[in-house]
């Protein structure tokens, strides 16, 4: 079983998901079964079905966060001194050269990774491209889009 990175932030966002579907998803569920069964034959019972089926996909999701916290492993970049180096959690503070766009990524995880708040996987073509990387370097990326030409302005561990 092999260890996922995560960060502390990632973790703690993933426990209370899981606290959600275990302590008011799953009753609610519950609740929703008891009162379709209630109206009789469940054959012909949309609303019987409707929810068995969310009860399946909270009970996979459950499992599902389950084992993603048995297999991580919590990288808090606070507490690690790296001196400008691109590592796991860091942010990173980007120019575009092509653009001139200044741009800035936290490196996560699979399961934190949300481009549209800055987020992205350490795997992605841009992770990739960045990971071991210093401040000042200059970096040239291949993503699906295209290559991108990016200089690394700064790098925090916060």
């Amino acid at each position: 079983m092999d260890k996922e990175p995560i960060t502390l932030n990632g973790l703690n966002k993933l426990k209370e998901e899981l606290v959600f579907l275990k302590e008011k998803k799953r009753p609610e569920i519950v609740a929703a079964i008891a009162e379709a069964r209630s109206h009789g034959d469940l054959k012909e019972n949309a609303e019987y079905h409707a929810a068995k089926e969310e009860q399946s996909h909270n009970e996979g999701r459950i499992t599902e966060i389950n084992d993603i916290i048995a297999r991580a492993n919590v990288i808090d970049v606070t507490k690690l001194n790296n001196e400008g180096k691109v590592i796991f959690g860091s942010t990173v503070y980007l120019e575009d050269l092509d653009t001139g766009e200044q741009i800035n990524y936290k490196i996560v995880g699979r399961d934190e990774a949300d481009l549209k708040q800055k987020l992205i996987f350490f795997q992605s073509p841009i992770g990739k491209g960045l990971i071991g990387k210093n401040k000042s370097d200059l970096v040239e990326i291949n993503t699906p889009s295209g290559v991108k030409n990016f200089e690394i302005k700064d790098v925090k561990y916060i």
